[in-house]
């Protein structure tokens, strides 16, 4: 019996509320530190005296340290119990908003971002394990997908509100609100988590190893592909929006979208552990459906409101089901394998700006959608296989 099975043997029968909506806060002030500057470059701007473009280095910078830290950092504390690290990170969140809050210097407030960069990447890659450790086997799909629901939250209710008040009072008092938010969340984490050992003897880090566990790899590579697709178009939602004739009412279909993603966390939470391979295809397709309906009627308003609920119903649910796929294939390796797709996850969100910044400006918004086409198909090529969705023993 490995160890993840005794502690599944030993966890209430209680289902966790507490502890998972905890996680799912974290998640939340995650993805608000990452993307909330995003929001805010004018007053941001002329707050600092910089150029908007330079303001928008703030959430690259993000990203870098969350790419470059992920994998090392989860290597090197792989021995330490969890609860702290967790700790770690959410103390991490209020220290870097409590800078930009605070100082006058963009260098300053650049290396705070890093850090609070580092500090999502050891997050993310330590939600899910949490998460799958407070439930039995059977119960796994639910808890990942109220641990996971505060981003979807976080970007279609957080941002848009975080960006109002930040234009409303000021966006050193926003990240203000954040940092003593931080503050909160660390003493919640703190009494309504439990803790949980890392690995006795944990040996070198073998990353080669923990991809070549049974469906790590097809997990991680649907995971990868299906982000990439995503981000080409979600980047540049705005010239879509345009296209269609509402370019001055982005904000709404934004959250068309983050309402259908709350749905779909839902329909992975009710459905998934029962009908997971079922849900990740059924996602994959709902996505190249609503690309392809983009593609075909760009101008058409209508259409491209269904294919945001459509897509965004299964932007919530895939995502959600893949990494609990991941910690259950990964096992006493799910931590490793959590900092591998934190990596690719983030070069996925780079590369989907490139590339969709290059298709723009070549061909236009209306060559977006047909961009990530071929994308897609890959991604379902790639999750039709039935090995990497078995059920967890009970």
């Amino acid at each position: 019996m490995t160890r993840m099975q005794r502690e599944a043997t030993a966890v209430p029968h209680v289902f966790p509320w507490t502890g998972l909506l905890c996680l799912a806060a974290a998640g939340f002030i995650t993805i608000i530190t990452e993307a909330l500057p995003a929001g805010l470059l004018p007053t941001m701007s002329a707050s600092l005296g910089v150029s908007e473009a330079l303001i928008g280095q703030l959430v690259t910078v993000y990203a870098l340290g969350s790419v470059l830290a992920a994998i090392p950092v989860v290597a090197h504390t792989r021995r330490f119990n969890r609860r702290p690290l967790l700790l770690t990170a959410i103390a991490g969140f209020a220290v870097a908003n409590t800078i930009t809050a605070l100082s006058g210097s963009y260098t300053l407030i650049l290396a705070a971002r890093f850090v609070a960069g580092v500090s999502g990447g050891l997050l993310w890659a330590l939600v899910a394990g949490h998460a799958l450790r407070m439930v039995p086997g059977e119960r796994q799909g639910r808890a990942m997908a109220v641990a996971l629901v505060g981003a979807p939250l976080a970007l279609s209710l957080g941002i848009p509100a975080g960006t109002w008040l930040g234009n409303a009072i000021g966006w050193r008092a926003t990240f203000g609100i954040m940092s003593a938010f931080s503050v909160g969340l660390f003493a919640w984490a703190r009494f309504a988590l439990p803790d949980y050992p890392g690995l006795t003897n944990p040996g070198p880090l073998r990353l080669r190893k923990v991809i070549a566990l049974p469906g790590v790899a097809q997990v991680l590579g649907t995971l990868l592909v299906f982000i990439l697709a995503h981000n080409i178009i979600y980047t540049y939602i705005a010239p879509l929006v345009a296209t269609a004739g509402a370019g001055a009412a982005v904000d709404r279909y934004l959250l068309v979208f983050g309402l259908a993603s709350v749905a779909g966390i839902w329909l992975a939470g009710a459905f998934g552990d029962a009908h997971m391979r079922a849900l990740v295809v059924g996602g994959v397709i709902g996505f190249l459906a609503s690309a392809l309906a983009i593609a075909m009627f760009p101008h058409v308003l209508p259409v491209l409101v269904a294919a945001l609920a459509v897509w965004g119903v299964g932007f919530g649910a895939t995502p959600t089901l893949l990494q609990t796929a991941l910690a259950r294939n990964a096992g006493e390796s799910a931590d490793v394998a959590q900092s591998l797709l934190v990596t690719g996850w983030n070069v996925a969100l780079a590369l989907g700006g490139i590339v969709g910044g290059a298709v723009l400006d070549r061909a236009g918004a209306g060559a977006l959608a047909w961009s990530t086409l071929p994308l897609i198909v890959v991604a379902l090529l790639i999750a039709w296989r039935p090995a990497a969705w078995r059920r967890p023993a009970a």
